[in-house]
Formats: structure tokens, sequence, C-alpha cells
């Protein structure tokens, strides 16, 4: 008996699929990932690229500060300790302007009459002094009693100091009325050659200067007197002289307030012990 058996026919293996095929919709998403990690990777680069712009512009404007802000001429930068570090200055002088006119002088000046005394013993050797003596002399010259105001005692002081009533009264009244007769006195004493007289000098004895309290001679402020000082002249070659009764002070400084004589003999003008020669200061107790 014959068998006729059965081949088994075995097939060629084949690849085994794979379990998960993609599908339209998985392809979509794919896709959009790749375009999304694409774009990222710009925007990082643009990113980068932003970055490196700012730094260089950063440092662009750092560097144009530097040259022109703060390191250019006329500019102070701070250095350590906050303190301004210094910069060479220009070596051009700026430009000046000259005039050939002077400006003009001051003619306000404070009169000493309206300051409060001192205690200063006056000097002859000041320039105001022999400002004042050159004033006395030039007005005994011109006869002009206006001409040696400056030399005579001030009036804003004269009221400061005297304790009697209406002390401006007394003072334009008696004094300076006075002052001008002995003034013209001694401008005759000078005779027809006045004008061609010369001031040899004043002669003050310092050593007669003495200080009279307040409330002496009504007086409500103290200051120092001095007697019979010499005004010396030259008038033809011959030597002369002539004396001022009392002078006082103010401030430190001398000023006449009798000249010819302190207690008048009468109304007219009086000059005080004339002499030929320069003659010589004599003391007395006056105030």
């Amino acid at each position: 008996m014959v068998s006729v058996g059965c081949a088994v026919l075995q097939s060629r293996p084949t690849m085994s699929e794979p379990a998960w095929k993609p599908t339209s919709r998985d392809s979509r998403s794919a896709h959009l990932d790749r375009q999304h990690q694409r774009r990222r990777r710009q925007t990082q680069i643009l990113r980068r690229r932003l970055v490196a712009s700012s730094i260089v512009l950063a440092l662009v404007a750092v560097g144009v500060w530097v040259v022109v802000g703060n390191g250019g001429p006329g500019q102070s930068t701070v250095a350590r300790g906050g303190l301004p570090e210094a910069h060479p200055t220009s070596s051009a002088a700026p430009p000046t302007t000259t005039t050939t006119t002077a400006p003009p002088a001051t003619t306000t000046t404070t009169s000493p009459g309206t300051l409060p005394q001192t205690g200063t013993f006056p000097t002859t050797a000041s320039q105001l002094f022999t400002a004042n003596m050159a004033a006395l002399w030039n007005a005994i010259v011109t006869d002009s009693v206006q001409v040696a105001i400056p030399a005579f005692f001030p009036e804003s002081a004269y009221v400061q100091l005297k304790a009697v009533p209406s002390a401006r009264n007394d003072f334009t009244e008696r004094l300076v009325a006075d002052y001008g007769l002995d003034i013209g006195a001694a401008h005759a004493l000078l005779g027809p050659d006045a004008a061609s007289a010369q001031l040899v000098g004043v002669d003050v004895d310092s050593a007669y200067g003495h200080w009279i309290n307040s409330g002496v001679c009504y007086n409500d402020v103290g200051y120092f007197e001095v007697p019979n000082s010499r005004v010396v002249y030259t008038v033809n070659g011959q030597t002369h002289s002539f004396g001022i009764a009392s002078m006082i002070s103010w401030r430190g400084e001398w000023y006449v307030v009798h000249l010819g004589a302190i207690l008048r003999s009468g109304s007219g003008g009086e000059v005080d012990d004339p002499e030929a020669g320069p003659g010589n200061p004599t003391y007395s107790p006056t105030c």
C-alpha cells in the first residue's frame, strides 16, 4: 500500500508588519512638530543676534559718552573719592576789552561825624590832617571860609558831642561864624602879598594833647584837645607864624574848633599870637 505523504509546503517567511501604521493625522502632527522645532531654532538664533546687537550698541553708546559727553573739553568726571577730576583748560586767552576812559570818581563818602567817637590819639602824619591844613591855608590866602570847612570840626560830630540846646544852631551861628571872621583876620595879616605866601607847615606839640572827659565843658562825649599849635609860613622870603587857638579830636583826627581865640575879646576876627619866625606852641588847660 502505497501511502502518499502529504507534503507540507512552508511558505517563505515574510516580514512582520509593524503594529502601528501612521495615519494621515499622525503625519500632519509630525509635520507640525518639525515646523515648530524649526521656528524655535530660528527664534533662538534671532534672540542671539538681538542680544549681540544690543551688546554692540551698548558698547558704542558707552564709547560715545566717554569721548563726547564725559571726556570732552570743559567737562569734569568723578574720580575716586567723589571729587571732580581736573582737566587741562584751553591755553587760548579769553578776549579782553580795553578802554582809555577812566571810570568816574566816587563822590559819595561817609562823613566821619556820623560815626561814633573813638579814643584814638590823633596823629599829624595822616593824609587827612595834611589835606585839612592845606585847605585851611588856602582859605586864609583866598579869604574863604567855605574852602576851610574840611579842616573844621564836623557839624554832625558836634551835634553828638555838645550837650547844649540847639547844638546845630550853636555850630553854625557861633563857631563857624567866628571861624570865618578869624580867617578874614589871618588873611589881612598876610598883607598885600597874600597870594604869594607859602605854607611851611603846622607845628603841633602832641605832648600838650589831653583828654577831656564827658560831662566837662557841656560835653556828652569825650575827646582830645591840643592848644596853641603854630601855622608857619613865608611871605616875601620872610618866615612868620600865628596860632591855632584850639583843635579837638574826632576818631583819631585833629580838627580846628577855635582858630583866633577861645574866649573872644570882641565881635571881630582875631589872630592868635602872630609872630615873626616860627614861634613855639604853648600849653593851656582848655576844653
